[in-house]
C-alpha cells in the first residue's frame, strides 16, 4: 500500500477534489484513512431520502471514510456544528472546505476498484478484483 497525505484549501469541494485526484493516480483503488478539518457547506443525502440536505455553517469534520476508484467514490462523513450537534451521511459534491481539510489517503496498487450498476440495489456498487501484473 502507498500512503499519501493531502491538504485541501478553503473553497475546495471535498468530494470532487478526492475524485479528481484519484482519477489522476496510476493506482486504481484507494481509501480514506484519516480526515480532519472544516466545512462551510455539507451536502448530504440521508439514508432513504429522495433529496440531499444542505447544511451551512462552521462545521468540523469528525470522521470521513470510504473507498476511491477512478470512476467515483463512496464516502460517508460525520460533522459537528458550532453547538456540537453531530450529523452525518453520504458525502456529496458541493461540500466545501472552510479553513482546511487534512487527509491521509491509502492507495492500493495490487487492487482494481470500479463501480457498476447493481440490479439488486439500483446503485453503482463497488466491484473489486486483483490488479493484473505489468
Amino acid at each position: 500500500m502507498k500512503v499519501v497525505p493531502l491538504r485541501l484549501a478553503p473553497g475546495d469541494d471535498l468530494r470532487q477534489t478526492l475524485e479528481t485526484w484519484m482519477g489522476e493516480q496510476q493506482e486504481q483503488a484507494g481509501c480514506v484513512i484519516s480526515a480532519v478539518g472544516s466545512l462551510s457547506v455539507a451536502q448530504l443525502p440521508f439514508a432513504g431520502a429522495a433529496e440531499d440536505t444542505t447544511i451551512h455553517g462552521e462545521l468540523e469534520i469528525l470522521s470521513l471514510a470510504g473507498t476511491l476508484s477512478p470512476d467515483g467514490a463512496h464516502l460517508h462523513i460525520a460533522v459537528a456544528d458550532s453547538r456540537g450537534a453531530v450529523i452525518g451521511g453520504h458525502l456529496c459534491t458541493g461540500s466545501l472546505v472552510r479553513t482546511t481539510t487534512e487527509l491521509v489517503v491509502c492507495l492500493l496498487p495490487e487492487w482494481h476498484f470500479w463501480r457498476e450498476l447493481d440490479t439488486a440495489t439500483g446503485y453503482p456498487e463497488l466491484r473489486i478484483s486483483p490488479r493484473a501484473a505489468g
